[in-house]
């Protein structure tokens, strides 16, 4: 098991949106970033991505809009 390609860091950095990653993703994705500028540029892309979520308010899918 060598190092992870690009697409999947890219792929990686889209899950972690939705999942923590596991340790081992973790570690491949930390050892990609040391020696790939691209992919530092995405991850640090979907981290701004991933922040600005957190500020969007929870919408209910339940909840209808017609009342």
């Amino acid at each position: 098991m060598g190092l992870p390609t690009c697409k999947e860091v890219h792929r990686l950095a889209s899950e972690k949106l939705d999942r923590p990653l596991t340790m081992i993703e973790h570690l491949r994705m930390r050892l990609h970033l040391l020696v790939c500028d691209a992919c530092r540029t995405f991850n640090g892309q979907m981290a701004i991505l991933r922040k600005a979520m957190r500020k969007l308010p929870s919408i209910d899918p339940t909840e209808s809009k017609e009342k």
